[in-house]
């Protein structure tokens, strides 16, 4: 039996990309998916690329009517979610002195905005014990020339990451993917060591070395499958529970998904 067997999974920005890939990947693992995008033609290629039973809806993440068509399309359609990666975004780069209002109304928009709405609206439709994972970046800590508007928008949704895993551990899992592929220059930088970083996402299911889309995906896909912390109490324990390289936390170790 596959690991996501009859389990379903929505994914947003699921057109292109990393999305794409991790659409496929999830329904190749037995899943059945939802996807959503803004271009209806990109969306016609993504559902014969992945294959029989996707569900495609256009939606635009920064629009909420959309985002609430997409759960009513998907629950009539498939029923209860119990995957979501909150994975639509938008990366557009200026310096901070010629960053203008409509790019950043753009960016927050659908990177911040878009994912809050995303997951507030998901709740009332998620399964017990179900998964949601955000599409994160290394550029929320980092400060790259030229990506201040987009850095912020990250580290908003990192900061969300957090607090929505504090206030549905109980029910719901929550992780962050912090996909490092974000800089305009170069498309994937080097990858970076496994070692867990220290401090507040010691907490949160990682993915280590996540350098490049397939590890993007891959991540993703493990983060479906993995038990995040399930009380408040897990969340704020120090990060001496640690494995080191690699590890996860005992609060996040693989379980089976569902309970």
């Amino acid at each position: 039996m596959k690991r996501l067997e009859g389990k379903v999974a929505v994914v947003t920005g699921g057109n292109s990309g990393i999305g794409l890939a991790a659409a496929k990947r999830l329904h190749e693992e037995g899943a059945r998916v939802a996807i959503a995008g803004r271009e209806s033609e990109t969306l016609e290629q993504a559902v014969k690329s992945i294959g029989n039973g996707v569900v495609a809806v256009q939606a635009d993440v920064a629009e909420l009517p959309d985002i609430d068509r997409l759960y009513t399309t998907v629950v009539q359609k498939l029923g209860r979610i119990d995957v979501l990666f909150v994975n639509a975004g938008v990366a557009k780069f200026a310096p901070l002195t010629e960053t203008s209002e409509k790019t950043y109304d753009e960016i927050f928009d659908i990177d911040a905005k878009g994912a809050y709405f995303t997951i507030q609206k998901a709740i009332p439709h998620l399964n017990d014990g179900a998964s949601i994972i955000l599409n994160t970046s290394v550029a929320d800590k980092k400060g790259r020339p030229g990506t201040s508007a987009y850095s912020a928008a990250k580290a908003a949704l990192r900061s969300l990451a957090r607090t929505a895993a504090a206030e549905l551990a109980a029910p719901l899992r929550a992780g962050r993917l912090p996909y490092q592929g974000f800089d305009p220059h170069r498309n994937c930088p080097g990858a970076r060591s496994g070692r867990r970083r220290r401090g507040a996402d010691d907490a949160l299911p990682h993915v280590p070395g996540a350098s490049c889309r397939s590890d993007a995906v891959h991540g993703a896909v493990g983060l479906a499958v993995e038990q995040a912390p399930r009380t408040a109490e897990e969340i704020r324990r120090p990060a001496a529970r640690r494995t080191g390289a690699g590890g996860s936390s005992a609060a996040c170790r693989p379980q089976p998904l569902g309970r």
